[in-house]
């Protein structure tokens, strides 16, 4: 009996019309764009540096503002659009972000394009949950869904891969301010369109913001993404201590909190749920790999075999379709294998690719490309069928909620990926590379010996040879950089084997 309910219900959900899949490729619109601005500025930071003159300090910032707070106010994002309409929401978003995109464009100091990164991750804080959530709402076809959802990753990870890509060919057209006006086209089309081709919703009765539950899921997760940047620069010290334990400690009295309130900014009780918990492990910890890996890689083809922006950004491409192919594959295949074993199968494939950036060498841009496909493979595979499980695990009303955290841990990720892999690719550098062998200023020596971009930077002020180990001391540190994030995906694999093993075939209705 119960058999025969399951398949009714299955069969009763209406399956997505011209109308959705429409205004699915107006979704993705916003996706690509909010994936290209947390790359785009790999291959256009030298030319910011030149002309901006930012202190080290404030590079890092120019980097990272945008994903920290992005991964600040998702949760935060994501339980407001629940409340006052996912589309709106989206249409506020999108709107603020070109105008703030326009300020960082034509941002005259680095202080003010600091200040603007920060604003475009707290703007795109409202589109990530309001996409994905509206997804779930116009695919309820669990096939279906778990289609649209692979191109929702692929769309963003395209945006990600494309970054380096639109970067460099805009630095070398026009200026570094170009690459951030392409959101404001993006968001007259989104604007234009949205009111015909995307459905409202808002949960019924989910009742007012809780503001004191947002104050600590603020302080909950700007102070640990903050440590993690610190530690990254500084290392462990009474700072980054300090600002793990505000966050634990909001962070404990944010879930306390949760607990007790009849309509909670975060459904905590979700995490009950293994296998909603087991998707955002895997998701995490994938992409710090993949967001390490990424960065390490750019650094290597221009710093390392002297590539312009452009010709770096071409080599990106065959990574951007392996990982288009696996986003959009996996959904399909995982209708007739268990997500689980295709989750795992695809992190065993890309383990290859970490293998080959493990081993690399001056000389070696092939097997770079071609190891970094592997892994943006395994990306795509992950963020497609692991986001799938996260949403598909709450109920419509909460979907934005999940849709937040699932966004969350991805931007936590790409974050962290950089901070540390970043922070051990430069302490192996230091640690390798040798000081310069005649006399040069200390100022010089010093940057020389602090990082490849110091030293690629001052060349022109070093003894021949001291910049050619400057490179080799890098590829150290990249070679262990990729060791070590490729110990992680072996655990990643296992845990996609054993803690997500059990879920069926999408579609599959359970006997």
């Amino acid at each position: 009996m119960s058999m025969e309910k399951d398949v009714l219900t299955h069969a009763g959900r209406p399956r997505a019309g011209v109308r959705e899949w429409f205004g699915l490729g107006l979704l993705a619109l916003p996706t690509v764009l909010l994936g290209l601005d947390v790359t785009v500025l790999y291959l256009v930071s030298p030319s910011i540096a030149a002309e901006l003159k930012p202190t080290p300090a404030q590079t890092l910032w120019i980097m990272d503002a945008y994903g920290f707070f992005i991964a600040g106010f998702l949760i935060t994002m994501g339980t407001l659009g629940d409340r006052i309409g996912r589309r709106r929401l989206l249409m506020i978003g999108v709107a603020a972000f070109a105008a703030v995109s326009v300020v960082a464009a034509f941002a005259p100091n680095a202080g003010l394009l600091i200040l603007s990164r920060a604003l475009l991750g707290i703007a795109g804080a409202t589109l990530m949950p309001s996409t994905l959530s509206l997804i779930s709402n116009m695919f309820t076809d669990v096939r279906q869904r778990a289609v649209a959802i692979g191109v929702w990753a692929t769309m963003f990870a395209l945006g990600m891969a494309a970054g380096p890509i639109v970067g460099g060919a805009l630095v070398d057209r026009f200026w570094w301010g170009a690459a951030f006006l392409l959101a404001v086209p993006v968001a007259m089309i989104v604007l234009a369109g949205a009111r015909t081709l995307l459905p409202e919703y808002a949960a019924p009765g989910e009742g007012r913001l809780d503001l004191i539950s947002v104050t600590l899921s603020l302080v909950a997760i700007l102070p640990v993404v903050y440590a993690v940047k610190n530690f990254a620069t500084h290392g462990v010290d009474v700072l980054t201590l300090l600002l793990l334990l505000i966050g634990l400690a909001a962070g404990i009295a944010f879930v306390r909190r949760q607990l007790r309130l009849a309509s909670p900014l975060l459904d905590v009780t979700l995490f009950a749920d293994r296998a909603f918990s087991a998707a955002l492990a895997v998701l995490l910890i994938g992409l710090v790999g993949v967001g390490g890996t990424m960065y390490l890689v750019t650094q290597f083809l221009q710093l390392v075999e002297g590539l312009s922006p452009a010709e770096a950004g071409l080599w990106m491409g065959p990574p951007a379709l392996a990982m288009f192919a696996a986003a959009i594959g996996a959904p399909i295949v995982a209708a007739r294998i268990r997500p689980g074993k295709v989750m795992a199968a695809t992190q065993g494939l890309s383990l290859i690719g970490y293998a080959l950036l493990a081993t690399a060498d001056t000389g070696s841009v092939v097997s770079v490309v071609i190891g970094f496909t592997f892994v943006y493979f395994g990306l795509g595979a992950i963020a497609a069928l692991g986001t799938d499980i996260v949403v598909g695990a709450a109920p419509a009303t909460k979907s934005g909620s999940a849709a937040a955290m699932s966004e969350t841990v991805q931007e936590l990720g790409l974050a962290v990926g950089v901070a540390l892999l970043g922070s051990l690719t430069t302490a192996v550098f230091r640690y390798q590379v040798q000081p310069p062998s005649q006399q040069v200023a200390p100022e010089i020596a010093a940057r020389a010996t602090a990082s490849l971009d110091g030293a690629v930077a001052v060349s022109d002020r070093l003894p021949p040879g001291t910049v050619q180990g400057a490179q080799e001391a890098f590829i150290t540190g990249l070679n262990v950089a990729s060791l070590t994030a490729g110990a992680a995906i072996v655990a990643v694999t296992m845990l996609c084997l054993l803690r997500l093993g059990h879920i069926r075939p999408i579609g599959e209705t359970t006997p």
